[in-house]
């Protein structure tokens, strides 16, 4: 029996991870569950789940659990819920760089850390592997391209390895010029047509700053250079990476784009769990596969989180804050869909990085990206006001 920890149990992952541990009563048990502040929902899978543990990181106001024994409140307490005892495997599904820590606590206490928090490497890379060194942890990626880095590398030695290609699905807006682009709203970006994803997630693959962030990750999940890490648009979703070795034999893993394979490995690797309610592959129903470069002057987001993660240091732990506010205020209709990576890039130039030695190192650059993108977000919506401007249609 697997002993497991869901952190972010509310969100889209969380809640796939949960009907994973439906399905295989036999082989999962959930120990501890965490939420920022959904409060209802996360009460309701206290209730089915009955965890040892349940915590809000953020309760709204007068919240009352009514079990003082089982609930904690607190974001420390979320931390904490990652090094306990009885559990075998941490899933942190936490959204944005409040993962980091939990993340840090999961591997510092030798856990399995199955993460879905990219920002956690993204933000903190050095620090991940220090953690993982130091502690003993072992670190799964939940993302189905970086599982399926993970599943082709399960057998070869990384060092046989040439180039990482990574697939993206090119978003709401594949094949539009950055013309075009100019004035779409929200409402039309968060019509991913492939994967059911959060807001955030969903604007970020329609920039293709997700891409970034991934490649961000697999420069330190993989140990590869930049200059080993390429990414193509693949809008059926079947091929979720490619692997390259150094005799030019390529391995890809493939199949109808589900995030519960990804996490359902990263549970119980590298055993495998048969799930006949996973839907079976067929090539023939997969049509026509296709492949396309990427748009660098529509999708400007891309480029600028690799030269991110080519500057290092806490370049894109700046890149991801500065993101992060910049998705905030495109939701909110005060950015325009092309501004989020000129705000993202400014920003870059505007925080000056530094090496990562400590989370605090992390947590200023964060906290200094987010104040620098606030302040350049308020001057550009002072320009438009004052032109009497609109700048993003609505849908």
């Amino acid at each position: 029996m697997i002993r497991i920890a869901v952190l972010g149990s509310t969100g889209s992952i969380g809640r796939s991870t949960l009907e994973i541990v439906r399905r295989h009563p036999d082989r999962f048990e959930i120990v501890a569950l965490a939420a920022n502040r959904s409060a209802e929902l996360l009460g309701s899978q206290v209730e089915e789940f009955r965890p040892h543990q349940a915590a809000l990181a953020s309760p709204p106001a007068g919240f009352d659990s009514g079990d003082s024994g089982r609930w904690a409140l607190g974001a420390d307490t979320v931390i904490r819920m990652a090094r306990r005892d009885d559990v075998d495997v941490v899933v942190n599904a936490i959204v944005g760089s409040a993962g980091l820590e939990a993340t840090l606590a999961a591997l510092d206490s030798g856990k399995r850390l199955a993460l879905a928090n990219k920002e956690s490497l993204v933000a903190g890379g050095p620090l991940v592997a220090e953690a993982g060194r130091r502690g003993g942890g072992e670190l799964v990626p939940i993302d189905s391209e970086h599982s399926a880095i993970w599943q082709c590398l399960s057998g070869p030695n990384v060092g046989e390895v040439d180039r990482l290609i990574l697939t993206a699905s090119g978003g709401p807006f594949r094949g539009r010029g950055a013309q075009e682009l100019e004035l779409v709203g929200p409402e039309e970006a968060l019509r991913h047509p492939t994967w059911d994803m959060g807001a955030k997630i969903t604007i970020d693959s329609a920039t293709l700053a997700n891409k970034a962030l991934e490649v961000i990750e697999a420069h330190f999940l993989y140990e590869m250079a930049y200059e080993q890490i390429d990414a193509v648009v693949h809008p059926q979703s079947i091929v979720h990476s490619f692997v390259e070795f150094v005799d030019g034999s390529v391995l890809a893993q493939i199949g109808f784009p589900t995030m519960e394979l990804p996490i359902l490995y990263a549970l119980s690797c590298p055993g495998r769990i048969p799930d006949k309610t996973l839907r079976t592959f067929d090539p023939v129903q997969a049509g026509p596969l296709t492949f396309e470069p990427i748009d660098h002057e529509a999708f400007r987001m891309f480029g600028v989180g690799v030269g991110a993660g080519r500057t290092g240091g806490t370049a894109t732990a700046v890149f991801n804050a500065a993101n992060e506010v910049a998705v905030e205020a495109f939701l909110g209709h005060r950015l325009g869909f092309g501004e989020m990576a000129e705000v993202v890039e400014e920003t870059l130039e505007r925080v000056e990085a530094r090496n990562v030695v400590e989370v605090s190192d992390v947590m200023e650059a964060d906290a200094e990206a987010r104040a620098a993108a606030a302040k350049l977000i308020g001057m550009r919506e002072s320009l438009v006001s004052g032109a009497g401007a609109r700048r993003v249609k609505s849908i």
